[in-house]
């Protein structure tokens, strides 16, 4: 058993993640190498504190600490000793290396067994596009893995869950799962491994070899798990197996979190691991967070769940920490926001200090926000984990002049896309001149664009000669490539079509630091696609092999996630993002504005017909109906755990931002808005506030 073991309970803010640090400290001053110490961290972004610090000038000096996930470990742990697991595990070839799948080329090898499901006909009663079927598939897998359930309980879990309400599910819960297997043993096949199947190598079969055991037991001697409640329950099992041949071991656990269950998070499970611990604290007092924001976090919560017991908190007015403003139409709320936030950055404000959040964020919605504050000099960044590759701007274009580059694809953009891709692509050139360049150029049964010079001369002049001579050289450049015999693999292209003319000076992406970010990650995920593809085939046609690439992003493929992605809130910008991604940076800010309070979308999760975040866990009884009463109350807890997180997460001031006409012009009247009106009449109206 560990000698020195303490758990740590609390909301945000009040220095878990601080003391940690001091944790560590304290061991190296006793000389502990570093080498001994394990951080272990739910997603990566979480372990950034810990990084930060290991890379501060102040930090004593030696080894690094690692800083992981369970993914990380057990990827670590397969690539060293895949010969005591290959065998066991059943794969077809136990000789050949592992080939590790990122989340993008898991999708392009899940997307033939889901395409050949489809043409069947087993999923005609779901109105699901191939790309959502084949993430919800492989959601299915991981969720397996991290509870360790075999799949059919996977599937006995959700047709039960649903009981008589939807007698066409079952066959279609079947069908996703048979998929799921195939892919599972297309994999035991090629020894490729995707997370999930990463996942339970290490737990079923790699935890269970001694020789693992005591190489991990003689490397690492002291634990620290932060952000537990974020976790899978497999790393449960994990701590739990460690546990007895620790020498120290820290568990912090934040009370008020648990972001991620619809990833596979355990909170409750998480935070039985209390009982190993021989101290436990609960730490109740934030640090550095002002009287008015406990008070709020304290009101909204029981205003949003009302079972809760109000906490005791200071005696202040929580509507000093308040400025709302309600606006009868969208566009005027916009209007508030975005002068609001002018208003503070000229008032000296740092605009990282100031982030702009919303259960979702729509290309127009992100555009509206960024171009405007753009025009005001104010510099934006944003982050949305989830998202397609086809769905941001940059990518749609570039995959566009991509299909234009291959004509021997056989595939002709749509017209909008050419004309989206012109827009996006060519400095100076505005939409509406834009559409009337591609009405003239582009014609898809013409395998190329046509040439600027057969504009008559009124209309050449009012696109002017200036982005004339921009597209001239957009255009050499594709027939050029076009016509030529060599092609190359995905990075490869991306990266020439990038450096050799859209980050060329004329060209949107020359000075537009988003769309940079975007390429760069359409580069990296083409190298990792042309690895694995390359790992496993003789290419001789990488025509064929962009195209599959082309295919599969144009689909909808997720896009992985990507660390530079993730370093953009170190820029002085106004942060743009979904409230969860936000929440899971974990940063604290000084003004926080929330869009369109009275959405129902604040407390509506995903509709995901092919799966469920809640019926796919440990803690639920696997025979148990999915009421409307469950779906209510998981609702509310998740709505009250959200506010509460991003409430204790600013400093100074919440600008809470009200259309009454939502962006599709319906009334709404969401719950959030129905906490903010019944706190409103609590308490008297400081001078701050307008309403």
């Amino acid at each position: 058993m560990a000698a020195r073991t303490l758990f740590i309970e609390g909301p945000a803010g009040v220095g878990k993640t601080t003391y940690a640090l001091r944790h560590i400290r304290d061991l190296l001053a006793q000389g502990t190498g570093p080498e001994t110490m394990l951080v272990l961290v739910p997603q990566r972004a979480l372990g950034r504190p810990y990084q930060a610090a290991f890379t501060a000038p102040d930090w004593p000096g030696g080894a690094q600490i690692d800083v992981v996930t369970l993914g990380g470990l057990a990827r670590r742990g397969l690539e060293t000793f895949w010969p005591l697991v290959a065998k066991q595990a059943g794969f077809a070839h136990p000789e050949w290396e592992p080939i590790f799948l990122t989340i993008e080329t898991a999708q392009y090898y899940m997307a033939r067994f889901v395409n050949t499901a489809i043409r069947t006909g087993v999923f005609d009663s779901l109105n699901l596009e191939p790309a959502h079927i084949m993430r919800q598939t492989l959601d299915n897998l991981s969720k397996a893995a991290v509870n360790s359930f075999p799949l059919d309980e996977v599937a006995d879990r959700l047709i039960a869950a649903w009981g008589d309400r939807h007698s066409s599910r079952p066959p279609v819960y079947r069908a996703s799962l048979d998929v799921a297997q195939e892919f599972r043993d297309y994999c035991l096949e090629t020894s490729f491994l995707d997370f999930s199947f990463q996942i339970e190598l290490y737990i079923k079969f790699l935890l269970n070899e001694p020789l693992y055991r005591v190489y991990f037991t003689q490397r690492y001697r002291h634990l620290i798990g932060d952000n537990l409640e974020e976790n899978f329950p497999v790393v449960g099992d994990f701590i739990r197996w460690a546990w007895d041949d620790l020498d120290s071991a820290l568990l912090l656990y934040d009370t008020d979190a648990g972001y991620r269950v619809f990833l596979g998070a355990d909170p409750g499970g998480m935070y039985e691991l209390k009982e190993l611990c021989a101290d436990t604290q609960v730490w109740r007092d934030p640090v550095n967070t002002s009287p008015v924001m406990v008070a709020l976090t304290g009101d909204l919560a029981v205003l949003l769940d009302p079972g809760r017991e109000k906490p005791v908190q200071p005696d202040v007015n929580p509507l000093e920490g308040l400025v709302y403003e309600s606006f009868r139409f969208y566009p005027e709320m916009i209007d508030w926001v975005v002068d609001s936030i002018a208003g503070l950055v000229d008032s000296g404000v740092p605009p990282r200090e100031i982030v702009v959040l919303a259960p979702f964020l729509g290309d127009a919605l992100r555009f509206g926000l960024s171009t405007r504050l753009n025009e005001r000099g104010i510099e934006t960044v944003s982050h949305r984990p989830s998202r397609a590759l086809r769905d941001e701007p940059a990518a749609r274009a570039i995959l566009t002049l991509m299909a234009l580059a291959h004509p021997e694809w056989s595939y002709r953009p749509p017209v909008d896309d050419v004309t989206h891709a012109l827009q996006e692509t060519i400095d100076g050139l505005d939409p509406v001149r834009a559409w009337l360049l591609t009405q003239i150029v582009y014609r898809p049964s013409r395998d190329d664009l046509g040439s600027f010079d057969i504009i008559k001369s009124d209309i050449q002049q009012r696109i002017t000669f200036q982005v004339g001579e921009r597209y001239h050289r957009l255009r050499e450049w594709l027939l050029e490539y076009g016509s030529g015999a060599e092609r190359f693999p995905p990075d490869h292209f991306l990266s020439r079509l990038f450096g050799d003319v859209l980050a060329q000076p004329g060209y949107s992406f020359h000075t537009n630091l988003d769309a940079g970010r975007v390429v760069a990650e359409l580069v990296e995920s083409g190298r990792k696609f042309r690895q694995t593809i390359s790992m496993y085939h003789d290419v001789e046609d990488w025509s064929a092999v962009l195209y599959e690439y082309f295919s599969l992003a144009h689909q909808g493929m997720l896009a992985a996630l990507y660390v530079a992605s993730w370093r953009d809130e170190e820029k002085d910008a106004v942060f743009l993002a979904p409230a969860y991604t936000f929440l899971m940076r974990n940063r604290r800010v000084d003004y926080q504005f929330w869009l369109d309070a009275g959405s129902d979308y604040w407390w509506e999760r995903l509709e995901q017909p092919l799966t469920h975040p809640y019926v796919l866990t440990r803690s639920y009884p696997p025979d148990q109906n999915w009421t409307d009463d469950l779906e209510f109350a998981a609702r509310r807890d998740a709505l009250c755990r959200l506010v509460t997180g991003l409430v204790r997460r600013c400093n100074r001031t919440i600008y809470i931002s009200i259309s009454n006409l939502g962006i599709s012009g319906y009334e709404q009247r969401g719950p959030l808005l129905r906490a903010f009106q019944q706190l409103v009449q609590r308490y008297p109206a400081p001078g701050g506030l307008r309403s």
